[in-house]
This record gives C-alpha cells, sequence and structure tokens, in this order.
C-alpha cells in the first residue's frame, strides 16, 4: 500500500506540472425540480478539446487557461444550458439543469446531448434511470429493476421466477449487487419474481459487463450499482402506488427549521412497500384447516438522509431492511437482507474530490417445523463490514487519476440448528468461519490525443481465510468422487490466518473515434472472486450457502476481452447502435460430484470439484432515443462452457445458464397526451438440462431411468418467449399533482415456457418413464394499478 501511494504521488507531480498555468472550474449539477445530483452530465468548452462528465455525486472539475469561455452542460432528459464566464482563477459554479418540457404539438421533444456512448471510453456498460425502467411493462403491474435488467444485451436468466440474472455466461453469483455502495447478497422478493429495490427509491442503475474500472472488484461478471435518490431538497414530495399484491409510498423533503440554516442543505427519503397476497388469498382459505392460518408476504424499508455542511463536506446515511415471510400451520420459511452505508464527500481541492465509505450489510434465512414440543429450527447468515476510500484527481484536460482501497471483514454462518422433542433439546450446526478481503487500486484515464482515449490501471487484491477455525487436508480423487479427507488442522486462535490469497488484477480500456458519430472500443480485465454461492438448483433459491475461499476452494479468476463499434445516427442522436463481441476464460469454477451433500456437511469440501469455464458471444444493441416511440432492440449470441475433470467424460459441457440465442424488443409509444403504450417481447433459446436417455427394470417390475452417457446437460429445454403489454392513462398532471392508471397483460398470449424438465413413472405403466415440462406460468396475468404524486 505504501508502494502505491508513492507511486500515485509521483506520478500526480510530473502529469500536474503540465498544468501549472491552469486554473480550475467546478462545482455540482443537480436536477433543479429537486435538487438531485445529476450523474453523467457532459461539460464541454466550445472551441476547446477540453470536456468531461460528472461524477456520481454530480461533481464535476474542468482544468482551463485564464480566459473567456463558454461552458456547455447537457444531460439526457434535461435543457441544455450554455454559461459565458471569463476565469482568471479557480471558480466554483454550480448548475441546475431543468426537465424538458415533454410536449409540444403532439411530438415528444427530447435534449440534443453529446454523443455520449462513442465519447466516453467505458464499453460493455448500460445505463437506465427510474424514467426509463417505468415504461416497462412488468409482471403485476409493478416496475421492476432487476427484469429490467434482464432486457440489455449479454444479460439472460434462466427462466420465470428464478433469482437473480446471468450476464455473459456467469453464474448468478458472479455478479456484485450494490445499493448505495453495500451488497445486496439476494436481490429478490417472491423467489425472483420481484426485485428488492423499490423504484420509487431508485435514482439510476448502471450495469458494468466488462472494461471494469479499477474502483470494482470481488465478482467475476458484472456490477450492478444501484444508486437511490438522496431527497427532495426544494420541496416535500409523496409518491405512491396501489397494485394487485402489494403497495407502495415513499415520502421525501427537505430538513429545516426556521432557527436553523440549513435550507437546501438536508434531505432526507422514506420509502416503503408492503405485499398483501396473504390478505387477499385468506376468504378463500378458511374452508381448508392446513391452509386458514397460512402467511406469505414480503415487505421493505428504504431510508436515506444527507446533510451538506459547507462546499467541501457532505453526508449521506442510508439504510434499507426487507424481508420475505412464508409459513403455515407446522412450518415457517424467512430470509431478507439488511444494508447500511455512511458516505462522506471531501473536496481537497478543486481538482481532488474524495469519498469515504463505511458500510454494512446482511443476508441471512431461518427454516422451522414442528409445533408445541417437537420443532426443529435452521438458521444461516453472511454478514460483512466493509470500510473504503476512493480520490478522484482531475490533473488537467489529459488525464484524470482515480485511486482508493477498500478493507471487508465477513462473518459466514454456514448453519446452526435447535431440535427439540418433547422437550429435550438438541444444538447442532457448522461453525462461523471469518476472512478479511483487502484491494488498493489506480487508474488512468489519458485523452491521448483528438481521437484516443485510454484507461489504464491496476487493483491488487489480497483475501485471508481466518481462523477461529479448522483446515481440512484432503486428497483428492481423480474420478470425481468425494476426496478422502486426511487430516484436519485446528487454529484456535481468532482471526489466525489460515490461508492467504493475493490477486493483480490489471484493467484496460481504449476508445478510438473514427469520426464524430462512431467509435471503436477495446477493453481488457482480469478479476478474482473470494466468495461462492454453494448451490446445484437451476435456479438459486433461498437456502444457499455462501463459503469463502479456503485451503482447498480457490478463488474464481476470470480474463475478458471485449472489442465493440459504437454510432450515434441523428441531429439529436436518434439512435444508438452498438455491436460487441467478448471472450472469457474463467478458472477455478465450482462443481459437485454426483450426490453431493451441501447443507449442514462439515466436509463440504470433500464434495466440491474444480474446473475450468470459457464464455464468448456477439451483442448487438439499437435503441431509438427520439419521437413518439422510443425504446430499444437487443439481441445476444452466446456459448457458456465448463470443463471439470471426472465430469461428462472431461469433455466441455454447457453450463445450466448457457442461452445460445437471445433477443428483446422494447418499446413505448405515445398516442395521445394522456394515453401511451408498452410492450416487451422476448426470444431465447432453450437452456440445458440433464435427463436420463436409458433405463433399466428391476426384476420386471420397474423402469429406472439413468443416463448411461455420463454427458453432464446432455438435453435443451425448449425455446422461452413472452410478450407482455401495458397502457398507461395519466388522470392528472400537473406541477404539485400528478396520478396514472397502468393496466397490463403480462404473458399476454398463454405461453406456458420450460423452466425444466423431469421425469416421474408412467402411472399407466410403471415400467415406462414420463419426461415432465414444469411452467412456472403458464396462463394470462392482468394487472392494474395506480400511481400518484403530490
Amino acid at each position: 500500500m505504501k508502494h502505491l501511494f508513492l507511486t500515485t504521488f509521483f506520478l500526480c507531480a510530473i502529469i500536474s506540472g503540465y498544468g501549472q498555468n491552469r486554473v480550475t472550474l467546478s462545482g455540482y449539477v443537480k436536477d433543479s425540480a429537486n435538487g438531485e445530483a445529476l450523474a453523467s452530465c457532459n461539460i464541454s468548452v466550445e472551441g476547446s478539446k477540453s470536456n468531461t462528465v460528472s461524477n456520481s455525486y454530480g461533481f464535476y472539475s474542468l482544468s482551463l487557461l485564464p480566459g473567456t469561455y463558454n461552458i456547455n452542460f447537457s444531460s439526457s432528459g434535461f435543457e441544455a444550458i450554455t454559461i459565458s464566464i471569463n476565469i482568471t482563477q479557480n471558480e466554483t459554479r454550480n448548475i441546475d439543469l431543468a426537465r424538458m418540457v415533454e410536449e409540444m404539438k403532439g411530438v415528444t421533444i427530447t435534449v440534443k446531448k453529446k454523443d455520449n456512448q462513442v465519447e466516453k471510453v467505458d464499453m460493455s456498460t448500460n445505463d437506465l434511470n427510474i424514467s426509463q425502467i417505468k415504461k416497462i411493462p412488468a409482471f403485476l403491474g409493478e416496475v421492476d429493476i432487476i427484469k429490467s435488467v434482464q432486457l440489455l444485451p449479454g444479460v439472460s436468466t434462466v427462466g420465470e421466477g428464478a433469482t437473480g440474472f446471468n450476464v455473459r455466461g456467469g453464474s448468478i453469483d458472479q455478479n456484485l449487487i450494490l445499493l448505495d455502495e453495500a451488497p445486496v447478497f439476494n436481490s429478490s422478493h417472491l423467489f425472483g419474481f420481484f426485485s428488492v429495490f423499490n423504484p420509487d427509491a431508485v435514482k439510476d442503475v448502471k450495469l458494468i459487463k466488462g472494461g471494469m474500472p479499477a474502483m470494482y472488484g470481488g465478482r467475476l461478471s458484472s456490477t450492478l450499482d444501484v444508486r437511490m435518490k438522496d431527497g427532495n431538497t426544494k420541496k416535500f414530495e409523496v409518491n405512491g402506488g396501489i397494485g394487485i399484491i402489494f403497495s407502495r409510498l415513499s415520502i421525501e423533503g427537505p430538513i429545516a427549521r426556521k432557527n436553523l440554516k440549513i435550507k437546501n442543505k438536508s434531505s432526507f427519503i422514506i420509502a416503503a412497500r408492503r405485499s398483501y397476497i396473504d390478505a387477499l388469498a385468506k376468504p378463500f382459505m378458511k374452508k381448508n384447516s392446513n391452509l386458514k392460518d397460512a402467511i406469505f408476504y414480503f415487505y421493505d424499508l428504504t431510508a436515506k438522509v444527507n446533510y451538506t455542511f459547507n462546499a467541501n463536506n457532505k453526508i449521506f446515511l442510508s439504510a434499507y431492511v426487507g424481508r420475505d415471510v412464508f409459513g403455515a400451520p407446522g412450518a415457517k420459511f424467512d430470509w431478507g437482507n439488511k444494508t447500511t452505508s455512511f458516505r462522506w464527500n471531501h473536496l481537497f481541492s478543486k481538482k481532488i474530490f474524495s469519498n469515504f465509505t463505511i458500510y454494512y450489510s446482511k443476508y441471512d434465512y431461518q427454516l422451522g417445523f414442528g409445533s408445541g414440543k417437537n420443532t426443529f429450527e435452521w438458521k444461516s447468515d453472511i454478514v460483512n463490514y466493509s470500510a473504503k476510500t476512493d480520490f478522484t484527481y482531475y490533473i488537467n484536460p489529459k488525464h484524470t487519476l482515480q485511486f482508493g482501497l477498500i478493507s471487508t471483514y465477513y462473518i459466514f454462518s454456514p448453519g446452526k440448528a435447535v431440535s427439540e422433542d418433547e422437550g429435550n433439546t438438541t444444538e447442532f450446526g457448522l461453525p462461523k468461519k471469518y476472512a478479511m478481503e483487502n484491494a488498493v487500486y489506480l487508474e488512468n484515464e489519458q485523452k491521448v490525443n483528438l481521437k484516443l482515449t485510454i484507461r489504464y490501471g491496476l487493483r491488487f487484491s489480497n483475501f485471508n481465510y481466518l481462523g477461529k477455525g479448522s483446515a481440512l487436508i484432503l486428497e483428492r480423487n481423480e474420478f470425481a468422487k468425494r476426496s478422502l479427507v486426511v487430516d484436519r488442522i485446528e487454529y484456535n486462535k481468532q482471526n489466525e490466518v489460515i490461508k492467504s490469497y493475493y490477486n493483480p488484477e490489471p484493467r484496460f480500456s481504449a476508445n478510438y473515434r473514427l469520426n464524430k458519430s462512431t467509435s471503436l472500443k477495446l477493453s481488457y480485465n482480469r478479476m478474482a472472486q473470494y466468495l461462492h454461492l454453494i448451490s446445484n438448483t437451476a435456479a438459486s433459491v433461498p437456502l444457499d450457502v455462501w463459503t469463502p475461499s479456503t485451503n482447498n476452494i480457490k478463488p474464481q479468476l476470470a480474463d475478458q476481452v471485449a472489442i465493440g463499434y459504437f454510432k450515434n445516427i441523428g441531429k439529436d442522436i436518434d439512435y444508438e447502435l452498438s455491436a460487441e463481441v467478448y471472450y472469457k476464460e474463467l478458472q477455478n469454477q465450482i462443481d459437485y460430484i454426483d450426490g453431493a451433500e451441501l447443507l449442514l456437511n462439515s466436509q463440504l469440501e470433500a464434495d466440491l470439484l474444480n474446473g475450468k469455464g470459457r464464455a464468448y458471444g456477439l451483442e448487438l444493441y439499437m435503441r431509438k432515443n427520439t419521437g413518439k416511440l422510443t425504446g430499444w432492440i437487443s439481441y445476444t449470441l452466446a456459448k457458456s462452457e465448463r470443463k471439470v475433470d471426472g465430469i461428462s467424460q472431461n469433455q466441455w459441457y454447457n453450463n445450466r445458464f448457457d442461452r445460445r440465442h437471445n433477443m428483446n424488443i422494447t418499446g413505448s409509444y405515445e398516442l395521445t397526451k394522456k394515453w401511451s403504450v408498452s410492450a416487451s417481447f422476448v426470444l431465447g433459446s432453450g437452456t440445458p438440462t440433464n435427463l436420463p436417455n436409458t433405463k433399466y427394470s428391476f426384476q420386471g417390475i420397474q423402469g429406472i431411468p439413468q443416463n448411461a452417457s455420463d454427458l453432464r446437460n446432455n438435453v435443451t429445454i425448449k425455446p422461452f418467449h413472452r410478450l407482455d403489454i401495458s397502457a398507461t392513462y395519466i388522470r392528472k398532471k400537473t406541477a404539485k399533482r400528478e396520478s396514472n392508471w397502468v393496466f397490463g397483460v403480462y404473458n399476454a398470449y398463454k405461453r406456458k415456457n420450460p423452466f425444466s424438465y423431469y421425469t416421474r413413472p408412467d402411472p399407466a405403466n410403471t415400467t415406462q418413464t414420463q419426461v415432465v415440462r414444469y411452467a412456472v406460468i403458464g396462463s394470462i396475468v392482468p394487472s392494474i394499478s395506480w400511481n400518484f404524486k403530490f
């Protein structure tokens, strides 16, 4: 770490020497209506190559020679403005942008913006703001962040009702999901039908699939960065909605008292959701004695407050708690997330922006059976505490330096069970595991000339598997059978290092502009992941267990290279086009022996196998930004494979989440001032699964199926396709009040998309075997919801 900061210091000193005669224009860009910070706002100087983009907190910094300039500020969905300034010394200028007027003579107007996707060095990145997400038809009419992400190129899911999402051939645990910088370990409610993010509390969403900036790490496939609203600093505002299965409400506004001078300095937001499926279903279950006392609901609560001390210091405090609860007489099952993050923005100078963050995150589940004196309860969780700091140094127009460090402490509770039998209590389970993950990074974005921009850097990560605990010494079986435990070494001191890993993670991206509207991009990144989700199901379930890298479980590694072509069409960037190809190699991928015992197994590591993977594909994306009709079309051609010694005859086999073809079409059309319609169509190849290809009979009584070829994922499920439609009626829209009705139809043509196949004996002939196709949803699902704002 010492060498990193010495290197940073000397690099800054050398580069900054080129800009000693310059002055700095800096400040924050905000929404004039509510004071929310505007990220990714384009700031450019007319007649100059100097330009920059506001960061996630709305801060910008421009280094200029003394003189008079016209500075342009533009952001999607907002009126662009130009300010004239005569700058002779460092100056602060905060900018408020007004939202675009939506209608003029029946035509939708959009802002003329800079060629962001062409100009920026970022690639394999998709930005969605909440207004775009709200236009997408959703299940039961409820706006959903994760479902929206699944419509982007390179993103897929194994089927309806599956938790999480898969990116470029990776498993769901290879996605880092952040809520105001705190990780969320399970992103779904109701077994994958809804996400944990309340849309009324979300400001914007960014998905990064490749060309990963050095500040991100810890997962192989992607980072989903979800940013909450800060809260309206201008006025009090109430948002909400009432739907078929749950309702939501959010309140936001400034925090001010007449005797305190804190006007426009502090604000808050509180958002809550609660489903009422159980209340609606209860009248229909009273006649069933087994279900009349059943409970099944979910809820979440999101809150945030911020305070600006002065021009150089601002703090944020965010919190989230959410839970799913299912139960019936004699059984109960619940799970949920909790996160808290505290952030401090500090300006060391007009050129150096810093953010200090501490956060807490927890995911846990509980399972219980029985009643009275005969019960069984089981609990499991993962907790982490983290501190990080990030710096951005705007050295001069050609160089922007980012550097920082992060340290995270993990506590894993694989499982603790308590059994009571006629008053006799027995406790058993697995001991807790501990780990510490650290990383430092340094990255420079350099504008080599008017055509070429490059970003290069290094992230160096370290992971320590800690005591108290034991380390199994295994003798591996080359035939993919359970490994032999030959010894067990005990570590009795708390936080004693059992095993350490170190990984350099280089990052590189380049953007070469062919002309004003076209560019070519290239990226490479190495990622290291030290956490592993233990699951052998088709899609993750709440009972899955997280485990750290140990002396037997090696960190997962991935190397990815991507090349892309980006094109903007039209005076106002009416269309955005992109085509990307990628290739990714993965090391130390976990698989399982046949018959692996994954829960409450003290020798779990003996049931795990280590293999390698590869994924490659083509992603095409076209987006229409202007006019009455807006939306996008994405198509992905991809392949994802694994190879594990002893499995599938030592051959490459398709991942369970491999989907060869995947197309998504999403559009919204404004019919009148009051009515708009939206539609979403998805079409994808089926995913692989296992099915027996032969059978044998025992004493002529029953055919017993088996996979004689010993090939993993030997069958492909039938293709997946679905059409969702919705219509929005704006009942009222003024400066103070908004009200609209959303009518939706999910699965409009009643498609029974198969989620999986399984076999069972034929009831008519027990010597024969039936293949059963299981569909989660097989009918049309209508919905209606009322949304309001005042």
